[in-house]
């Protein structure tokens, strides 16, 4: 495998990833460089979570490559709906786990500090010796970040990272993210939420099994780019300079008039 990649961190070369005999991606090409922020957003099945899995090297491609720069460090945040928030575990003894190839079962002073820094990086300072159940759920989002940041990545996943969450919360993780790719940390996330993260940040893939358009907001949030992501009509507003999504189903009243599309 080469790793002669340049400025890129991760390239994805015409892959195509299958579980049995069932094609999840195919012909994939997408490229991540050093202190991108993009978006991965598609339909429920559409292979977002799998993108993630190949560029960790947990799934592999049967066609194509998938290259990685030599030594780079990658770190991940599932979607925390997987998490079992009723594990007997602190909230500095969960970031602590990720740590790589650590196997005592005490913590050094050295390790203590570090934890406390990276939580009050994160606004969880003083939340060390709870348990990750006590937290809130926007908490608990950070704690997972928290945990992947003790990594020290170049490149940060995160799958869904405001699925489950209200407005408020929603808006702080993408303050947060935004943040961290401010001080240079490239960030990949999934996303279905169009309007509230997708429109926001500075690049857009859309998947449905293979790539259908990427780039800026308003170069890939298109009615048709959007048909032939979600297989669905949507409508493209603008406010505020900012696309706005809104699907095309009109319900007929019963005196004969549609009520206006709904956003997305």
């Amino acid at each position: 495998m080469r790793h002669d990649l340049g400025a890129q961190l991760v390239e994805l070369s015409g892959a195509s990833c299958r579980y049995g005999a069932q094609p999840v991606l195919v012909d994939v090409d997408l490229a991540v460089a050093a202190g991108e922020f993009i978006g991965v957003v598609g339909p429920s099945g559409s292979g977002k979570t799998t993108l993630l899995k190949a560029i960790m090297r947990t799934v592999a491609p049967f066609v194509g490559t998938v290259q990685r720069r030599r030594g780079l460090r990658v770190a991940y945040v599932p979607q925390v709906e997987t998490v079992d928030w009723s594990f007997p575990i602190t909230v500095a003894e969960c970031v602590l786990m990720s740590r790589p190839g650590r196997r005592v079962p005490w913590t050094s002073r050295g390790e203590r500090a570090e934890v406390a820094r990276v939580l009050e990086r994160l606004g969880l300072e003083g939340l060390g010796a709870r348990h990750i159940r006590e937290l809130s759920g926007g908490q608990q989002q950070r704690v997972f970040i928290a945990r992947a940041l003790l990594r020290e990545p170049e490149l940060l996943l995160l799958d869904e990272p405001t699925c489950g969450v209200d407005v408020r919360l929603r808006h702080e993780v993408l303050h947060l993210l935004d943040d961290l790719n401010a001080g240079g940390l490239a960030i990949l996330l999934t996303t279905h939420d169009l309007n509230g993260i997708a429109a926001h940040l500075p690049r857009l893939v859309c998947l449905n099994r293979m790539v259908i358009a990427a780039g800026r907001p308003h170069e890939v949030l298109t009615p048709d780019v959007l048909e032939r992501t979600y297989g669905a009509s949507m409508q493209v507003l603008e406010h505020a300079g900012m696309p706005v999504v809104v699907d095309a189903f009109q319900h007929h009243a019963r005196d004969g008039t549609r009520d206006r599309a709904r956003r997305a």
